[in-house]
Order: C-alpha cells, then sequence, then structure tokens
C-alpha cells in the first residue's frame, strides 16, 4: 500500500484491518482461530522517514494484539505480529543511481530495528531496469552486513524506551485506530475497499507528495536538489521480451502435449464445479496443477463462475494541483492549455495505460491526476491492458495522445504494439510517450518504433505536461 502511494498511518490502518477481515472470514468458515492465526503473516513497506518506519512495525504488533484480542485466542502465538518488510522501490532513483545502496541500507536497518521477521532490499538499479547479479548481490549483502558486523539484531526492540520512538509509536497507533474503526463502520475491509475508499484515499496521498516532490519541499537528493552534472554509467540488464515469451511459449506447449488431457480437464471441470456448487477450491486447483494444469486454465475455470474483477477507475481533481497554489511556472502551463483549448475547440486529451501483467498504478494514477489539474483531458484505463485494447480506448475517446506507464520490464514489447495497433485503427497521428522504469539503452530503440517521448522516474511533472502539450502542437502542424 505504501508503494501504492499510502502514508503510513493508512498503511498500518488498512494492513491491520486487512488482517481482521481474514481472521473473521476463516473463523465464518468454521476455523478455530488457534489453528491458522499462529501462521498469519504481515508485509509492509519500508521507506525513508526512518524512525517513523521503525515506529511503525512497534504500533502494528500493538494493534494486532488488540484486535486478535476480539476472537478470544486461547494460544498467545495467535496474537503475535509477524511481518516481512521489503524496502521502498518509490524511493529508488534513476539520477545518481548510487545513492539507492544508501537509501537501501537505511531502509533495511529501519524494519530491522522495528523487529521484522524477514527481509527483502532492493536492488540499486530497479528504478532503471532488471537488477543484475552486480546489483543483487549488494542487496544481500546489505543484509548479511547488518546481520553479522552491525550488533542490531542482538536485541530485541532495541529503540524502546526512546522518547521520540515511544511517541511515534502511540501516535501511529491513535491515528491508525481512527481509520481502522472508520472500516468497521463501513462493514469491515472486504466492504471498505469495493466502495472503493481506501484506494482513493491512497491515491490522494500519492498525489500530495509526489506535488511536494515536484515543488522541492521533499527532497530527494540527486533528483531535485544536490543534482550531479554526470550520471555514472553503470550496467544495465537487458532482456530480450521475445526470445523469454517464445521460450515460455514453448514450455507450455511442450506440459500440454505430454500431459494426460482427459485427467487434467476432468480436474479443471472439478475446479469449475466447485466454484459454482461450493467446495474447497485450493484443493481443487492444487489438484489440476498435479496434472499440469496451467495458471491461466486454473484461473479461467473460476473466472467461468466468478467473472474477472476490474478495479474502478475514478480520478481525484484537486490535489495536485491545490499545492501548486499562486506558483507562477505552475499557471503559465494552465494558461498554455487555455491557449489550446481556445485554438482547437477542445483541450489536450490524454489517455493513461497500463499494458501487460504490470499491476503497479502508482505511477499512472499520480500522472493523470497531475496533468488534470493542469488542465488536459485525462481518461484512465484498466490495469492490464492489451495493446489492441489501448488502442482502441484511445480511438474511443478520440485522444492526442497515450502515456505509457511502465514498470515491468514490457515497454520494448508493448509500446511498438500500441503505436501498430493504432497504425491499424487509421489512428496513427495519436501520439505515444512512455514514462516509467525504461533503461536509457532502450530509448532509441522506441523512439525508432514511434514513440514521441520518453519520461523516467524522477521527471518533473509541469515540466513533462509542457513538453507533451508542445508535442502536441508539433504533430498537428
Amino acid at each position: 500500500m505504501q508503494e501504492a502511494g499510502a502514508n503510513l498511518v493508512q498503511e498500518l490502518a488498512y494492513t491491520i484491518a486487512d488482517g481482521r477481515e481474514y481472521v473473521r472470514v476463516a473463523i465464518a468458515r468454521g476455523m478455530d482461530v488457534d489453528a491458522f492465526a499462529g501462521r498469519l503473516s504481515f508485509f509492509f513497506a519500508v521507506g525513508m522517514n526512518f524512525f517513523m518506519e521503525a515506529a511503525k512495525l512497534r504500533a502494528a504488533r500493538v494493534l494486532w494484539h488488540r484486535i486478535m484480542s476480539e476472537f478470544e485466542p486461547k494460544n498467545p502465538k495467535s496474537s503475535m505480529l509477524r511481518t516481512h518488510c521489503q524496502t521502498s522501490g518509490v524511493s529508488l532513483q534513476e539520477q545518481d543511481p548510487y545513492n539507492n545502496i544508501v537509501r537501501t541500507a537505511f531502509e533495511a536497518m529501519s524494519a530491522v530495528l522495528g523487529g521484522t521477521q524477514s527481509l527483502h532490499t532492493n536492488s540499486f538499479d530497479e528504478a532503471i531496469a532488471l537488477p543484475t547479479e552486480t546489483s543483487s548481490r549488494i542487496a544481500r549483502n546489505t543484509q548479511l552486513i547488518l546481520q553479522e558486523e552491525t550488533g542490531v539484531t542482538n536485541v530485541v526492540d532495541p529503540l524502546a524506551g526512546s522518547y521520540y520512538v515511544e511517541k511515534l509509536t502511540a501516535d501511529l497507533i491513535d491515528e491508525a485506530w481512527v481509520l481502522i474503526e472508520e472500516v468497521e463502520e463501513m462493514g469491515g475491509m472486504t466492504k471498505a475497499v469495493a466502495s472503493g475508499l481506501p484506494k482513493l484515499k491512497i491515491e490522494e496521498s500519492a498525489a500530495r507528495r509526489q506535488a511536494m516532490i515536484d515543488r522541492g519541499e521533499e527532497v530527494i537528493v540527486g533528483v531535485n536538489k544536490y543534482k550531479s552534472e554526470n550520471q555514472p554509467d553503470i550496467e544495465v540488464r537487458d532482456i530480450d521480451n521475445n526470445q523469454v515469451r517464445d521460450a515460455q511459449v514453448s514450455k507450455l506447449r511442450i506440459i500440454k502435449a505430454n500431459r494426460d488431457k482427459n485427467a487434467c480437464e476432468a480436474a479443471l471441470l472439478e475446479l469449475g464445479r466447485r466454484c459454482e456448487k461450493g467446495g474447497n477450491l485450493l484443493e481443487a486447483a492444487i489438484e489440476a496443477a498435479r496434472h499440469r494444469a496451467t495458471v491461466g486454465e486454473i484461473s479461467l475455470a473460476m473466472e467461468g463462475t466468478f467473472g474477472r474483477h476490474r478495479a474502478e477507475v475514478k480520478t481525484l481533481a484537486g490535489v495536485y494541483g491545490s499545492a501548486y497554489e499562486g506558483d507562477e511556472n505552475f499557471e503559465a502551463i494552465q494558461k498554455s492549455v487555455e491557449e489550446f483549448a481556445k485554438e482547437e475547440g477542445r483541450r489536450p486529451r490524454m489517455l493513461v495505460v497500463k499494458m501487460g501483467q504490470d499491476g503497479h498504478d502508482r505511477g499512472a494514477k499520480v500522472i493523470a491526476t497531475a496533468f488534470a489539474d493542469i488542465g488536459f483531458d485525462v481518461d484512465v484505463g484498466p490495469l492490464f491492458q492489451t495493446p489492441e485494447e489501448a488502442a482502441q480506448d484511445a480511438v474511443d475517446n478520440d485522444v492526442h495522445v497515450v502515456g505509457i506507464s511502465s514498470q515491468a520490464a514490457g515497454h520494448k514489447t508493448l509500446a511498438p504494439k500500441l503505436v501498430e495497433a493504432l497504425k491499424a485503427s487509421d489512428a496513427g497521428e495519436i501520439l505515444v510517450v512512455c514514462g516509467g522504469v525504461i533503461p536509457q539503452q532502450d530509448y532509441d530503440y522506441l523512439k525508432a518504433a514511434g514513440v514521441a517521448a520518453i519520461f523516467g522516474p524522477g521527471t518533473n511533472i509541469p515540466d513533462a505536461a509542457q513538453n507533451v502539450l508542445d508535442l502536441i502542437r508539433e504533430s498537428r502542424g
């Protein structure tokens, strides 16, 4: 949730509220609380607010014990919070990337001081491309140095008793509990999620923080302050997406050719029957996998009954722009947009899309919110679109530009396919721009494939909006 933009109070509250919902559902299904509660595990992100992050984990243990007391477990282990932590991906920057090693080390230490049971340390190059063996080794060794050389693992709760940390912990407990109670009033986390409230609050927080970064109020070393004239050359991992896809398709063909077709189909039918009539779906899915059913086939067997989840897309208004109230440069860009609208008879229109199997939409939502506040008409596509679906959305919405938000290293395949799909729909005049985790070495490839502009991590959003507006004007002569 933090990676999606949640502040620490929201992340803490909604994560614990999620846990409460799981416990309730399991008990409602007839399980004894002590049979499963001791095996529950949480997953928190750990960002750069060093003491707050440690206090967050301390607060989580108090809140979870409070929640579990409602269910009257007999085993004390049922009330103990266990958590895995991962250092923040959002805090990693493309500019001055070796700074990311320092960021990850501080985040990892904060998690350890807060009492995490297990830890994932990100590689320093993850804002640029998929990690190399060298960067992965540095990330792994960060943990080993903490464990073996610093002595921080020798004491349970080493920050206990610090006035500052205890105050932060108490404040987090109180503020998170207010949100947890708000969720309760809505009928629990399932109903809250269905209403879209937590998602909307998280997106508000993400937009507000991004505005602070773009204005320089929150310092990111090497990005909006202490910038370096010369960026270091680093090894970047290059993935041949077509080769990977061909290899995966080949494996699937071999599996399907050598499995017992009748047994596999029978297992999938049984899974579908249980979805419709009731029964243990996990057991049926495992049985289907034993007969070499693919993940896709297992998912489709369940989709026949349950359908496919599609999150309701809501865009915020005013959150990003309010941070720029009275800012002359921001108002100048808004004026440029208004002038375009007078010239063209309508505002510049952009479709923001997420294609492929990339479930991270923080960047896409922040861009959509910010561009809308600047004056663009913005449409937001759903997650997991195909290039053809995105192209159709662009045509249907009559947009000037499609903005691809990329994180999962699929840009070299998906962006060119979107350009081709637009041309096939006689909409080749629609511009395509990319943003997100794209290594510099791929820029020329994408531009040769028809991408008009690329905005990497750390790009100032108002500057990007002016750039996109200029591109639209140029394309229209």
